[in-house]
């Protein structure tokens, strides 16, 4: 058994994976969208607990940036008209006159408010010709380095992304391979100066040099919405 093994020990130690909620990148957006819209009438869509994102915590950024009301899941109404203190309608169905995409970030034009990171557990040499994760489906075609990342399918790193995105760790762009499993996955580091502990984001903003939700919409086939939902409702969300 080795460090880059799915089923290693150390997966069900290390750092889980953490979704990160910008407030300020929310505001921003919400600003954006408050000031196309008549006063009273600014309402924004908070359900599926705010696509993942947390509908009580979103709650308040939209309520301090001028929305008036906002569409809640049945079930987290009370803890969102709570959360805003007052300050905004709570409706259970309507549709919004803010565009959700735009508000959390999905379109690829306003800034995301969701970034998802892991942590490298490990890191080991792979020699040409050996193989990672279940069924061996990549092989190095020369010898290199690999990383095994906390994050996987149980936590909405779907399964189509293993030979198909990237992730940023130490600084750089680097592809997943193989199959992502359960709980991890295994990134081609080559020569990268990386060591155990180090961040790895999967998607956040590209403007930073972060991977982007875009690149998962086209590799998995799925929307942005649908992905972040996933992710948000399995892993811990840090909010800031």
């Amino acid at each position: 058994m080795t460090a880059a093994d799915p089923e290693h020990p150390s997966t069900r130690t290390g750092s889980a994976p953490r979704a990160r909620i910008s407030h300020a990148a929310l505001a921003a957006n919400a600003r954006a969208g408050v000031a196309s819209v008549p006063s009273g009438d600014r309402i924004a869509d908070l359900r599926y607990d705010a696509l993942g994102h947390g509908a009580a915590a979103c709650a308040r950024t939209l309520a301090d940036a001028g929305v008036d009301a906002v569409i809640a899941d049945a079930d987290l109404a009370d803890a969102v008209t709570d959360a805003a203190a007052g300050r905004l309608r709570v409706m259970t169905d309507g549709e919004p006159t803010l565009a959700t995409a735009a508000l959390y970030g999905l379109d690829g034009v306003c800034a995301p408010v969701m970034r998802l990171s892991g942590t490298v557990l490990g890191i080991k040499p792979l020699r040409a010709g050996e193989g990672v994760s279940y069924g061996y489906i990549h092989r190095a075609a020369h010898d290199t380095r690999v990383a095994l990342v906390t994050g996987g399918y149980a936590q909405g790193v779907v399964r189509a992304l293993g030979e198909r995105a990237n992730v940023r760790v130490g600084g750089a762009l680097h592809p997943i391979i193989g199959r992502v499993a359960m709980d991890v996955c295994v990134v081609d580091v080559q020569e990268a100066e990386i060591r155990r502990g180090d961040p790895v984001v999967f998607f956040g903003d590209p403007a930073s040099g972060e991977p982007s939700l875009q690149e998962w919409v086209r590799s998995t086939g799925m929307t942005a919405a649908e992905l972040v939902a996933m992710v948000g409702a399995r892993v811990r969300r840090d909010h800031e």
